[in-house]
């Protein structure tokens, strides 16, 4: 990160930390272990696979900033802004991340429901269309006639008619195929399909697996309002252990910082823990990153979440109409849980 938003990002950081430890006491039950009390087991659920944007949660636990906040945490891949929903809600797992804007259209669409963001990851989407040089894709038009490849649940392929309103391109005339997280890029490197749902910072990663030039259509050229990736919990949690969710973010958020500080060693934690890691690639990511978790200029904390924008965020996909009237910031955003500015 830039100088300042390092510093943005620490200042508002040592007082999440501060804040998180100075309440300590309803939940005795998840008490840190340097005493020898035992840890809360927690199941934590990357975004999307395990690629460098999602190596600060192994960095968290590699550093011991989980089991200082009093936790044993298992960490297991994601697949994607629906997959995470499901799963954290059935209990399966405590906490993970999504896209804000793709829980906001599946909660406005019926499709889920019983869970809320308690802290931001990044402060604007990274969700994209990539493809590489050949494909005949520089602009969202392009994409008319090509075959698309991304998880069923995934906030690029949720979005995607919202984007091609806005953009002008008739989304009728793109097909959508399947794939899994860990694969979308080899179906792209193999010619099967035309370009894959994929976070901006996935470039170094595309053009790893495909030795091609990456070719990036991102969502935020259009939706710059729109939130990237925010922490969620099952409502039941929140309700019932507020402390435990707050200690359990400041954790997180704390091996979000230090990833962007040290992108290379973050690679290595993550080399380390899934054998498929491309170090280069995963440093890289998360470089790319940091410009969407602290954005210079923005004057946003780490962390945080702002209702008004998240209300501007709901009028656009409204106006779209992508989502019901009447949908507000607070029904998918628990603010007193939220990291304050």
């Amino acid at each position: 990160m830039h100088r300042l938003a390092r510093t943005v990002a620490a200042t508002a950081l040592a007082t999440v930390l501060a804040l998180v430890s100075g309440c300590g006491g309803s939940d005795s039950d998840a008490a840190a272990g340097a005493d020898g009390t035992a840890l809360e087991k927690v199941t934590y659920l990357t975004s999307f696979g395990n690629f460098g944007r999602d190596a600060y949660a192994w960095v968290a636990k590699d550093k011991g900033f989980f089991e200082e906040a009093g936790f044993d945490v298992e960490i297991k891949p994601g697949q994607g802004t629906g997959g995470v929903i499901q799963t954290v809600v059935s209990g399966q797992a405590q906490f993970g991340p999504i896209d804000l804007t793709g829980g906001l259209l599946q909660m406005g669409g019926g499709q889920a429901k019983d869970f809320v963001a308690v802290a931001a990851i990044q402060q604007r989407t990274m969700a994209a269309i990539a493809t590489t040089e050949g494909k005949g894709i520089a602009a969202p038009k392009d994409l008319e006639g090509k075959r698309l490849a991304d998880t069923p649940g995934s906030v690029v392929r949720n979005l995607f008619p919202t984007y091609a309103r806005l953009t002008g391109m008739d989304a009728s005339k793109v097909t959508w195929v399947n794939g899994d997280a860990q694969t979308l890029m080899g179906t792209l490197a193999g010619g099967s399909v035309d370009g894959i749902g994929q976070f901006v910072v996935g470039k170094p990663t595309v053009e790893a697996v495909t030795r091609k030039k990456a070719v990036l259509l991102p969502y935020s050229d259009v939706m710059p309002d729109l939130y990237g990736n925010v922490l969620i919990t099952s409502t039941k949690i929140a309700e019932q252990k507020p402390e435990m969710v707050k200690r359990f973010a400041a954790a997180l958020l704390k091996g979000l910082e230090y990833s962007l500080a040290n992108s290379k060693e973050a690679a290595e934690i993550l080399k380390r823990n899934v054998d498929t890691t491309n170090p280069a690639a995963a440093a890289a990511e998360l470089d790319l990153m940091a410009a969407y978790v602290a954005p210079g200029g923005s004057g946003s904390a780490i962390g945080t979440l702002d209702s008004g924008r998240v209300a501007r965020s709901i009028a656009i996909l409204q106006g779209a109409d992508a989502l019901p009237q009447g949908m507000t910031p607070e029904q998918i955003i628990d603010f007193d849980l939220v990291p304050k500015a």
